[in-house]
C-alpha cells in the first residue's frame, strides 16, 4: 500500500485518546477560582459558572448529546481561559483548561467537525505540556498529549506537510516511549507508541524507525493488542491480510 494511502487511513480515524470523553478530569470545585486580587468579582463569578457548565457538558457528552456538550464547553471556555491568564502558575486551572479543550475536541470529533478538533488541539497543547511538566508521573496526561500531537501530525501529513508533521511525531514519540518504559504491557500505551512510530516513520526516512514500526506492528497484530485505529496501517506495513 502506498504511503499516501496509509496517511489517509490514519488521518480519517477518530481522534486518538478521545474515545472515552468521560476520562477527562473533573472540573475543580467552584471555590478554587483565583483569588479576588487577581480577578474581578465578575470574572470569579464567570469562572464558577464555567465549572457548572463544564460539568453539564460532561453529562451531555456521556449521554451521547455531543451538540449539547459543545454548547456547554464553548460557553465555559472563555472564563477558564481568563482564569489561566490571570494566574498561569495555578496548575489546577491550567489542567482544567487543558481538559475542557480536550473534552470539547472529543465532542466536535463525534460531530465530524475535524477543523474544530484540530484548532482545539492546537490551543490545548501548551497547556498539556505545562501539566505534563508539572506532573511527571501523570501517565494519563502524558498519553493525552502524545495522542493530540499524533493527530496534529496526521493532519499535516495528510496534507503532505512532512516538515510540519515531523516535530509533532518526534515529541509524541518521546512521550510515548516514556509511558511504554513505565508500563510496557498496557494496550493503550502500546497503541500510542505504535501510532507515533507509524507517523514518524512516514514523516521521515529513518530506517531504524521504520523497522521498529514494522516490528511492533507484527507483535501487536500477533497478540491482538493493536486497536482499530492502528490496525489498517499495521497490516499495510507488515503485509498482513485484513480480517
Amino acid at each position: 500500500m502506498a504511503k499516501t494511502t496509509l496517511i489517509a487511513l490514519m488521518s480519517l480515524s477518530a481522534p486518538l485518546a478521545l474515545v472515552t470523553p468521560a476520562s477527562a478530569q473533573d472540573a475543580p470545585a467552584a471555590q478554587s477560582a483565583p483569588a479576588a486580587a487577581q480577578m474581578t468579582p465578575e470574572q470569579i463569578a464567570a469562572f464558577n459558572s464555567a465549572v457548572t457548565a463544564f460539568t453539564a457538558g460532561q453529562s451531555a457528552q456521556q449521554a451521547g448529546d455531543n451538540a449539547g456538550a459543545v454548547a456547554k464547553y464553548d460557553a465555559a471556555l472563555p472564563a477558564i481561559r481568563t482564569a489561566v491568564e490571570a494566574d498561569p502558575s495555578k496548575i489546577d486551572n491550567v489542567n482544567f483548561l487543558a481538559n475542557a479543550l480536550y473534552a470539547d475536541a472529543a465532542a466536535y470529533g463525534a460531530l465530524g467537525q475535524m477543523d474544530k478538533v484540530i484548532a482545539l488541539y492546537g490551543e490545548s497543547v501548551p497547556h498539556w505540556r505545562k501539566v505534563v511538566e508539572a506532573k511527571p508521573t501523570d501517565a494519563a496526561s502524558r498519553n493525552i498529549l502524545a495522542g493530540i500531537l499524533i493527530q496534529m501530525g496526521n493532519q499535516k501529513l495528510a496534507a503532505q506537510d512532512k516538515v510540519g508533521s515531523a516535530p509533532l511525531y518526534t515529541e509524541a514519540l518521546a512521550l510515548a516511549r516514556k509511558s511504554a518504559s513505565e508500563n510496557a504491557t498496557d494496550a493503550v500505551t502500546k497503541n500510542i507508541l505504535l501510532s507515533a512510530l507509524i507517523g514518524a516513520s512516514q514523516a521521515g526516512s529513518d530506517p531504524a524507525l521504520q523497522a521498529e514500526a514494522v516490528t511492533l506492528s507484527k507483535t501487536m497484530l500477533a497478540d491482538g493488542s493493536v486497536d482499530a485505529t492502528n490496525k489498517p496501517a499495521a497490516q499495510a506495513l507488515t503485509g498482513a491480510k485484513a480480517g
